[in-house]
C-alpha cells in the first residue's frame, strides 16, 4: 500500500529584533539560497518573498523532513552564510520561533499571490497586524508576549 500526503505549509519568520536588516535589491540571492536549502531536503518550495524584517514561505515538506527541524536548518544556515558574506552586511539572524500555518493544496494559488504581494501589502498594514490577522485567521490565539 502507498502513503500519500499533501501538506502545504506557510511559513513565516522575522529577524532578529524586527529590525529592517533585509534589503530589497539582495533579498533575491538570499530566497535563492533558501531555496537550495529547501531542494535539498526533497521539499517543494512553491513560493518565497518577504520584506526587510520577515519572510513568508510557502512549501510543501518530504514526509522525512521534520517541521522544527526543517525551519531550524534554513535559518541557520542562511544565517551563516549571510555573515561569512557582505550581501546583507546589517543582518544579524534570525529571531526565535516560527509560525507555520497549513493550507489545502486548492488554497495555493490564493497563497502564493498573498506571498508575492507583500512589498505592496505591506504598504498598507505593518508585520505586527498582518501575523496578529494570520492567526486569527486560523484560529491561534496570540500572545501578546512576542509582540512588542
Amino acid at each position: 500500500m502507498s502513503s500519500y500526503r499533501q501538506i502545504l505549509y506557510h511559513i513565516v519568520f522575522r529577524t532578529k529584533s524586527n529590525k529592517k536588516t533585509i534589503s530589497n535589491e539582495q533579498s533575491h540571492e538570499l530566497y535563492n539560497y533558501i531555496w537550495g536549502i529547501i531542494k535539498m531536503k526533497n521539499c517543494k518550495l512553491h513560493c518565497i518573498n518577504g520584506t526587510e524584517d520577515h519572510i513568508h514561505l510557502l512549501t510543501d515538506l518530504h514526509p522525512s523532513v521534520a517541521l522544527a527541524d526543517f525551519i531550524r536548518e534554513i535559518k541557520t544556515n542562511s544565517t551563516l552564510w549571510l555573515k561569512s558574506g557582505s550581501i546583507l552586511p546589517y543582518f544579524e539572524g534570525w529571531s526565535d520561533g516560527y509560525d507555520a500555518l497549513t493550507y489545502a493544496y486548492n488554497e495555493k494559488d490564493v497563497v502564493v499571490r498573498y506571498i508575492r504581494n507583500q512589498r505592496e501589502h505591506h504598504k498598507k498594514i505593518d508585520f505586527q497586524a498582518e501575523l496578529r490577522e494570520l492567526l486569527k485567521e486560523h484560529g491561534v490565539v496570540v500572545d501578546e508576549r512576542y509582540f512588542p
